[in-house]
């Protein structure tokens, strides 16, 4: 058992959000279970369990209260490129808020779309050519690992 789970509040969302966050990250993802719970201080409220390739996620429909910040994001762990432009494209839905891999989705939620190879080019011990790869990924919106490995290059 997972010891500690996500816990997101949307508006009127939670059921919506969670068959899309299950088509996107597909694989072993799924719907668990879905509860509604009438009479509560927000009125009628909707619960949504939801398991995003092994990850448990609690969504809720509970009304306008609080919204989603930056504050608070998701990191993804991308194998290649293809992983990379599979949820950035899939999840990027306000262009204004993307820079260095981080998106935010149509329900506001923060994403941060990371290719592992980013983590290794930052860690290399070559101090200047993780200097380098760390200014070309502050000038990117979607990171792009091509991009990344020219920088380290010089």
């Amino acid at each position: 058992m997972q010891k500690i789970t996500p816990f997101l509040w949307f508006d009127t969302e939670a059921t919506a959000a969670a068959d899309f966050y299950v088509s996107v990250f597909g694989g072993d993802s799924k719907l668990l279970s879905t509860q509604v719970m009438t009479d509560t201080p927000s009125g009628t409220v909707e619960i949504v369990n939801v398991s995003l390739r092994g990850q448990e996620f609690t969504l809720m429909s509970a009304g306008p209260l609080f919204k989603f910040t930056e504050a608070i994001s998701f990191v993804i762990d991308c194998e290649n490129q293809e992983e990379v432009d599979h949820f950035w494209n899939a999840l990027s839905a306000v262009p204004t808020s993307e820079q260095c891999g981080w998106l935010k989705d149509k329900y506001g939620v923060s994403w941060q779309v990371v290719p592992r190879r980013l983590n290794e080019l930052l860690a290399d011990p070559d101090k200047a050519k993780a200097g380098r790869v760390t200014q070309t990924m502050l000038q990117m919106k979607k990171i792009v690992i091509a991009d990344l490995e020219k920088a380290a290059q010089g």
